[in-house]
């Protein structure tokens, strides 16, 4: 499977600093072959970031999505109109739409149903907290947020769909997992998948600090197929480094 490098940008960047950032990276890419990438601006910089990457091979994708077509849903985001602004991704289930905003498996799984239906490529994020690292119960985590999350989906939802395993005691704040141990989490999600999805072929990144340090040897993992990248995305240099690695 080719390898998927994706930047999440957060709470950042002014509709000027994601031009620039998206130009950065488009130019930065050269001719090499490369893995897929795509970046995921926040909602309102998305259309700016579109036109950048119009005729790119950068894909654009968003940072949330809700799961109505439309309607009386004040500041929510359908994912049909993120299709109408060009997105090819979404990013459904992070860390911090759980910590801040009361995101539960039951609303991942809904929001992907909604994503896959309106032909968007959902990534669903899972991952265990330092607590329940430490009491051992990382892998009892990481399985419900699967089989919840991913959930009655349509026979072909394995094609399409990305997974992302981001240790939320490793987002943002220098640490990560070593290899081994995101490795580890990364084979047994994939032993999870036929049971799940109907199959093991579905690309499962990793996230949680991913530098250009580290990534090399993260993405040289049998199972890690590609980074979710946050804090590194947000400069053209760090990110290009990150794709190179992969």
């Amino acid at each position: 499977m080719k390898k998927l490098i994706a930047g999440n940008w957060k709470m950042h960047t002014t509709l000027a600093e994601a031009r620039e950032l998206a130009r950065g990276i488009v130019q930065g890419l050269g001719e090499a072959p490369r893995p897929e990438v795509a970046v995921a601006p926040p909602y309102t910089a998305l259309a700016a970031v579109a036109d950048v990457l119009a005729g790119t091979p950068v894909h654009l994708a968003a940072q949330d999505v809700f799961w109505e077509e439309k309607g009386a849903f004040t500041g929510a985001i359908s994912p049909l109109m993120l299709v109408d602004v060009g997105c090819r991704l979404v990013i459904v289930g992070h860390s911090e739409r759980r910590q801040h905003f009361g995101e539960t498996d039951a609303t991942v799984n809904r929001k992907v149903k909604a994503a896959l239906k309106a032909g968007l490529a959902p990534i669903v994020c899972v991952g265990e907290t330092l607590a329940q690292r430490e009491e051992g119960r990382t892998l009892a985590v990481v399985e419900r947020q699967i089989r919840e999350g991913l959930a009655e989906l349509p026979a072909d939802a394995g094609a399409r769909l990305v997974i992302a395993y981001e240790p939320v005691w490793a987002i943002g704040t220098g640490r990560t997992a070593t290899p081994a141990q995101a490795q580890e989490v990364h084979a047994f999600i994939r032993t999870l998948l036929p049971g799940v999805l109907g199959t093991a072929r579905v690309r499962i990144l990793y996230g949680g600090s991913v530098t250009p340090d580290n990534a090399a040897a993260l993405l040289a993992e049998p199972d890690i197929d590609g980074a979710l990248v946050g804090g590194a995305s947000l400069m053209a240099a760090s990110f290009l480094a990150i794709i190179a690695a992969a």
